[in-house]
């Protein structure tokens, strides 16, 4: 059962059919005339993020040394000043819209993990920022999560776990160095029932040698986790991986190597940070992958993929930027807001952190992959 203070929230706000209200629109606004545009936001440092409010405003988070975010209230058309949110930081991703509340949440380390964990919160759409040290629970291992460098997290929209705050997360091993001890490391998840107190952590992902994933909630209510690889001596090493999970975030199962999604340029032991987002529309499972698409030694051309069947096939994808890039993240315009029809890219590229603004329409303008077909969107 879930939490007290969460009950009045579900008995009142879910639908009959279990989804909670005003989350989810038509397909009709990502469907307006293709555009794709692109501006710097913040110089310098690394590690991005992006997510939409519940009022619409669009907040990309960036930094290695402090923790800064920047807000557009009208869609990704203009930016505000940066804000600090932490002036000694080390990001650690995951930024999470609380659909309950509207708070928004931010995670930081003191240093590169594994280390101590500080989580901001904002109560004000992201203008101000107050520090909190909540409780992380082990996993059935014994192992404390790290948060670094994970996708942006969600609020579970549909059944019995509605209201839950769910992110990626992984576990360091023996540390991240040297190479030979990769093979300790895992990704996982953590969840909230009480607003981002408490978080459990979630069954290790099903491979070990992962790190830096991402989560997405299907109209259904299962989750699709896509995660990095992050060992050299894993077959396939440089294509993504993927699993579900059927009880919330709290196990991972059907896993297998996404062969039509390249994990960074394909010439390293290793992959790269990757985006994933699934649009808010109502009935379908349309999601948006976003990672490196490139056969040379080095890490460039930022490009977006999509599915249109929850991740069984990646059928289309086109190039955003054709220059170096590296570590990305995404985000779906909210329906009834400046936002609406909005997709968001927020990647590392010439020491910058750059936000591409696109529609579908734009995107399905792109070249077929060959794995699976794009369906009619009329």
């Amino acid at each position: 059962m879930p939490p007290r203070r969460l009950l009045p929230f579900i008995m009142l706000n879910l639908t009959a059919g279990g989804i909670l209200p005003g989350a989810e629109g038509p397909l009709t606004p990502f469907l307006d005339a293709p555009e794709l545009t692109i501006q710097s936001l913040f110089e310098g440092e690394r590690f991005p993020n992006i997510v939409v409010t519940k009022a619409g405003t669009v907040l990309a988070s960036w930094g290695s040394d402090q923790m800064r975010v920047r807000r557009s209230e009208d869609g990704g058309q203009t930016w505000g000043q940066s804000i600090v949110v932490a002036p000694v930081a080390f990001h650690g991703g995951g930024t999470t819209v609380d659909e309950t509340t509207g708070d928004i949440l931010l995670f930081s380390e003191d240093h590169h993990p594994p280390a101590p964990i500080t989580m901001y919160r904002s109560r004000d759409d992201g203008l101000t920022w107050s520090a909190e040290k909540p409780t992380f629970l082990p996993d059935s291992q014994g192992h404390l999560p790290s948060m670094h460098m994970n996708e942006h997290g969600i609020t579970l929209q549909h059944g019995v776990h509605a209201g839950r705050l769910l992110r990626a997360s992984r576990y360091y091993g023996l540390g991240n160095r040297p190479e030979s001890i990769w093979h300790t490391h895992y990704t996982n998840a953590v969840y909230s029932d009480d607003g981002g107190e408490t978080w459990q952590t979630s069954e290790p992902f099903p491979e070990n040698g992962t790190g830096e994933a991402a989560v997405a909630e299907l109209s259904d209510g299962r989750i699709y986790y896509n995660s990095r690889v992050h060992w050299q001596e894993r077959p396939r090493n440089t294509r993504r991986r993927e699993a579900w999970s059927h009880d919330g975030g709290q196990t991972w199962t059907d896993y297998r190597i996404v062969e039509a999604l390249p994990d960074g340029h394909q010439h390293r032991s290793y992959g790269c940070m990757g985006g994933l987002v699934r649009l808010p529309v109502a009935g379908q499972d349309i999601l948006i992958f976003s990672n490196l698409d490139t056969t040379e030694a080095k890490r460039e051309r930022a490009t977006v993929w999509a599915s249109f069947d929850g991740g069984q096939t990646w059928p289309l994808k086109r190039l955003v930027f054709d220059g170096p890039s590296a570590y990305s993240s995404l985000a779906a315009g909210r329906p009834g807001t400046a936002s609406a029809g909005w997709i968001f890219l927020n990647f590392e590229s010439e020491g910058q952190a750059k936000v591409a603004r696109f529609n579908l329409s734009w995107l399905l303008a792109g070249e077929p992959t060959g794995d699976g077909e794009v369906p009619s969107l009329e």
